[in-house]
């Protein structure tokens, strides 16, 4: 009856879509990091991390969801340094302080993580390109290796899903106070992400500048989460507005290099003939 009364309620679906389209966004940069990470698989296994990534963010947020009382806790202090930044200009709210609940340590260590993972990669990216990957395939021993590098990826999947998934829901819980509207939210969320994985993947995989581009913004996104563990919070708008930008620019600087690849090979071709 309940449940019929909410189906009812304009104000329900209303709740519902409004979750839909901010849990979508939000999940973004859960997306781009486990394309980034499942794209350093075996071709063969990529399509599986992406999957079980996702599935696990499924589970991590509905579980928490179900604990939907204890997860509120986690916004109680737990311990506080005493230092806080001068106040925010027209208020009375400090820029920033230290005094440090259990959501704040779970952005602060998440936010240290995405930095060390993003800078750690474009670091790799930036080194000159290995071609021992043939050797390496005729080595007796390389079906344990990918397996160890499967299992590395899934775990730092787990990581961060854990990181992303407490700001997501706790998010969540603020606009609505309906478990089912959420949980519902989060299967339809979770299910166009999956969808949307593979050829995202893909499409950052064909496209190398956009790896620079999706890593530096994991940098951005580590030091957004780390600043909200000190109280420092950056309006959501602003971040993907930037990202929004930058991929703006550099579609159109792929349109251009493709333009200018397409010249050159019909020039090629007329000289030749």
């Amino acid at each position: 009856m309940d449940i019929m009364a909410l189906l009812s309620d304009p104000a329900t679906w209303l709740a519902l879509l409004t979750l839909i389209a901010l849990e979508v966004v939000l999940g973004v940069d859960n997306l781009i990091f486990i394309a980034i990470l499942s794209n350093k698989l075996p071709v063969e296994q990529q399509q599986r991390a992406r999957r079980i990534g996702l599935a696990l963010a499924l589970i991590m947020r509905i579980g928490l969801l179900l604990l939907i009382g204890w997860l509120v806790t986690l916004q109680t202090p737990l311990f506080d340094l005493g230092i806080t930044g001068p106040p925010v200009e027209g208020t009375n709210k400090a820029s920033f302080e230290t005094a440090f609940s259990g959501r704040d340590l779970i952005l602060l260590v998440g936010g240290l993580f995405l930095l060390w993972k993003a800078t750690k990669e474009i670091h790799h990216s930036m080194e000159p390109e290995d071609n021992s990957g043939d050797i390496l395939d005729k080595t007796p021993g390389i079906a344990d290796a990918a397996k160890a590098s499967f299992g590395a990826v899934i775990a730092q999947i787990i990581a961060i899903d854990i990181v992303f998934s407490v700001d997501s829901i706790l998010t969540a819980v603020g606009m609505t106070d309906d478990i089912p509207i959420m949980v519902t939210a989060v299967i339809i969320t979770v299910g166009i992400m999956m969808v949307a994985a593979d050829p995202l993947a893909r499409f950052i995989e064909k496209n190398p500048t956009l790896v620079m581009l999706a890593l530096a913004f994991l940098v951005m996104i580590g030091l957004v989460l780390i600043a909200d563990a000190f109280g420092f919070h950056v309006p959501k708008g602003y971040i993907y507005a930037a990202m929004g930008f930058s991929v703006g620019v550099e579609m159109l600087n792929m349109v251009q290099r493709n333009r200018r690849l397409r010249e050159l090979e019909e020039k090629r071709e007329a000289s030749a003939g």
